[in-house]
């Protein structure tokens, strides 16, 4: 059987991260594929591609710097949008005039464009973390919708554990279910080997539109952040969307009550922070599953959850109630849980299904 063209494309310091072992694979059997940055995390993805050991794109879409706004993505959106006027040109300029099939990753406004792109240009769409639901369709946004329209348009679905599974077959999508042993990320860490003595800083993260847009959640966590760092080490990580939403009076307060703010770090890094810290408070579903995986103590600051990874063990969803933060807080540390990186490969079941596309 001959191999179908393959094209992946990603575009954000999540997609790399949990694209990066399909790659490696990819690479190290010698598969042909071409390689489309979305440009939505230019800066980010230039840092993170050179650390996971990923070759440079073939072709780049945007300006080269990251989209950290909201009227950022309005422009970065209208910009890309532009090119599916013409379906020849698409498929010349984003996909070197070829076919076969395109991989796009999780649910972000670059998945949703990538999918539109590939479908425009003729090709097959494959999901990777495919299935993933809150129920919610606001909850989180735009993620949520994001999900659901890919799903419906794509050829494969790649889902990361049986509850993706039976969400995407109760939408009774078209497209082929592949199930796989579990998600991606966790070979990126299992290659990272993550140690820690959970003697570092609390970690704190925050970038969910749901959060940056509410007040009351964005304050509470700072407050809750100062709270903590009368009696311990804080870290909080930020993101620039989440710098802007913050401003400089609430950063500055927080410095004063000594959080170290600091900017994002390379993953390898970052995973020795999780794995050191005493417990995690964070709104990534990304983190999350790395998080649950370390058995780290998290706090999700969130009211519902897309992801089962940890939850009942290590993770805790906060639901933005003060008993329930108060609980976790008061003794994070009964809810540590050995490491477990489970010995399996979902690559080798993507790509074998990639390359027998038919």
């Amino acid at each position: 059987m001959t191999q179908p063209e393959l094209h992946v494309f990603i575009g954000t310091k999540a997609q790399y991260i949990k694209t990066a072992p399909l790659l490696w694979l990819m690479d190290e059997r010698g598969v042909d594929y071409r390689l489309v940055d979305s440009g939505q995390h230019a800066v980010l993805g230039d840092s993170f591609r050179k650390e996971m050991g990923i070759r440079p794109p073939d072709v780049r879409l945007g300006r080269g710097a990251d989209v950290a706004s909201i009227p950022q993505a309005l422009v970065w959106t209208v910009r890309l949008a532009g090119s599916l006027v013409s379906k020849g040109r698409l498929r010349a300029t984003v996909f070197g005039g070829r076919g076969g099939v395109c991989v796009v990753h999780g649910d972000t406004p670059s998945t949703l464009l990538s999918m539109v792109m590939a479908r425009r240009a003729g090709l097959a769409v494959a999901h990777l973390e495919a299935g993933l639901r809150s129920g919610r369709w606001l909850h989180p946004f735009p993620e949520e919708i994001i999900r659901f329209l890919v799903a419906r348009r794509a050829d494969l679905l790649f889902a990361p554990d049986e509850e993706a599974v039976r969400n995407l077959e109760a939408m009774d999508v078209k497209g082929e279910i592949v199930a796989l042993p579990g998600n991606t990320v966790l070979e990126a860490l299992r290659r990272s080997d993550p140690v820690g003595q959970a003697d570092g800083p609390v970690i704190i993260t925050m970038h969910r539109v749901e959060n940056l847009h509410r007040r009351s959640r964005r304050e509470g966590l700072a407050s809750l952040a100062e709270q903590l760092a009368t009696d311990r080490a804080v870290r909080w990580l930020l993101h620039q969307p989440t710098a802007s939403a913050l401003g400089k009076a609430t950063m500055d307060r927080l410095t004063r009550a000594g959080v170290e703010l600091g900017e994002l770090v390379g993953h390898s890094e970052f995973l020795g922070m999780l794995g050191a810290a005493p417990f995690v408070i964070t709104d990534g579903g990304s983190i999350q599953e790395e998080c649950a995986m370390l058995g780290v103590p998290t706090l999700l600051w969130r009211k519902r959850t897309d992801r089962p990874d940890g939850l009942g063990e290590n993770v805790v969803l906060s639901c933005y109630d003060r008993s329930i933060i108060s609980d976790f807080v008061s003794d994070p540390d009964r809810f540590r849980h050995p490491v477990r990186v489970p010995e399996v490969s979902p690559s080798e079941q993507i790509l074998e299904a990639l390359c027998g596309w038919r």
